[in-house]
């Protein structure tokens, strides 16, 4: 009986302990309602943003997919969206930074937006945030990153540590690098919210000091709740400590 009590007074402060503030500024989530597999209202977009204030953040770059097999988002949908989601903010007077990019999924659709010199969304000055297929790697990868750095765009690569194919080529983490390409790390990856894999992917990443930023990519309360994890905080600040993170600079 004394033991549970004990507990009990033990785990009490651990939510206590979240404090993200060092981070600031959150560069990938997926908080602009209804337009892709993330927040589906403006209510729900607003809470989130209230409990990741309350973690710390206070600045929010937000990024929906621009994929058009799934999420056929552009330059206006999401405009559209960012303007309802200030709306509600303001309607719920709270006063936090607000800013919309896109996490583009790289595909032949993207390399042609490249080609018919399509300004693309960033996340700051000319940082923009891509993905690659969780299946496999595009072949023309490295072309297409060579394409935007061509372009005057500086490319990030979102969450690398998550695709399984590089786990056991790891060396492709280094030549990104090599070509001028930064690396985003998920704040989740950290604690191993996706696998025991992606977890050491990302350690690595840590460990070899090769993270440029770190993003929530926040979809749902789940997410929310996993970043309230005691240890994540370890993670991070020795992501802070041993590595050149950018989050502050956007």
């Amino acid at each position: 009986m004394f033991g549970l009590f004990k507990k009990k007074k033990e785990e009490q402060p651990v939510s206590l302990a979240i404090d993200y503030s060092a981070l600031g500024i959150d560069m990938h989530s997926h908080l602009l309602p209804g337009i892709d597999d993330g927040s589906p209202d403006a209510a729900t977009s607003v809470s989130y943003i209230k409990k990741m204030m309350e973690l710390g953040y206070r600045k929010f770059i937000t990024t929906p997919h621009i994929y058009p097999d799934l999420y056929p988002n552009n330059r206006e949908t999401i405009t559209a969206a960012l303007q309802i989601l200030k709306a509600k903010l303001k309607e719920e007077q709270i006063d936090v930074e607000v800013h919309a990019a896109a996490e583009y999924f790289i595909d032949d659709l993207f390399a042609d937006r490249l080609n018919n010199d399509e300004q693309l969304l960033t996340l700051h000055k000319n940082f923009v945030l891509v993905e690659i297929s969780f299946m496999q790697a595009p072949s023309d990868l490295k072309n297409v990153l060579f394409d935007l750095i061509v372009k005057g765009y500086q490319p990030v690569l979102a969450h690398p540590e998550r695709y399984n194919y590089y786990h056991s080529r790891k060396e492709v983490y280094h030549r990104f690098k090599d070509q001028g390409c930064l690396l985003q790390v998920n704040l989740l990856s950290l604690s191993g919210y996706y696998g025991k894999g992606v977890q050491e992917a990302a350690h690595y990443l840590v460990d070899q000091k090769l993270v440029d930023l770190i993003g929530t990519d926040l979809h749902h309360e789940r997410h929310l709740e996993a970043m309230q994890h005691p240890l994540l905080m370890a993670d991070v600040q020795k992501a802070l400590d041993t590595n050149h993170l950018l989050n502050a600079t956007l």
